[in-house]
């Protein structure tokens, strides 16, 4: 029986470049991956193809980068003076953490420096990758009222990760 919108979906997978047999990202081993559908909370051509599997199925599926993180803008990358960055040891490929206009979190990627600028990144690490993972369905139950309002498994706050964003 296929999955359905408001449902509790809960995974295993390795997650690799497709095509290749790196191991990018993966939770086999230990806590699953929990997620509501229909709520974006994991990649959007991860959630549409597991929409048609079943609790207990185990699929290799190719995610093409457009559904995945996107693809690389070459506009989300910029230079900022060396200043901004003082006291910290920058290394090329280091991610940082700050925060947006919004306040909320935003990551980038440190590119390249000098004495007096530093590039930075705001693409995903994953941006125009196209991705495979090695998936397991291992549950999928109805989602409570308090889950599908808040959003959240288990219906409150969320302490830990909250899904592959």
């Amino acid at each position: 029986m296929a999955i359905d919108k408001n449902q509790v979906v809960s995974i295993e997978y390795d997650l690799t470049e497709k095509g290749g047999s790196d191991i990018l990202d993966s939770n086999k081993g230990h806590q699953p991956l929990d997620f509501i559908t229909g709520k974006s909370q994991i990649i959007p051509g991860l959630e549409e193809k597991l929409m048609e599997m079943s609790k207990g199925e185990e699929k290799s599926i190719d995610v093409a980068a457009a559904d995945a993180y996107g693809e690389v803008n070459p506009e989300a990358v910029e230079t900022l003076p060396r200043e901004q960055f003082a006291g910290l040891d920058l290394q090329e490929g280091m991610q940082l953490y700050g925060q947006g206009e919004n306040g909320e979190t935003v990551m980038v990627t440190v590119k390249s420096f000098d004495d007096n600028t530093v590039t930075i990144d705001y693409n995903h690490p994953l941006a125009g990758k196209d991705l495979t993972f090695n998936v397991k369905v291992l549950d999928v139950r109805e989602a409570t009222p308090d889950e599908v309002l808040s959003g959240q498994v288990g219906g409150g706050h969320c302490d830990t990760g909250c899904g592959c964003h």
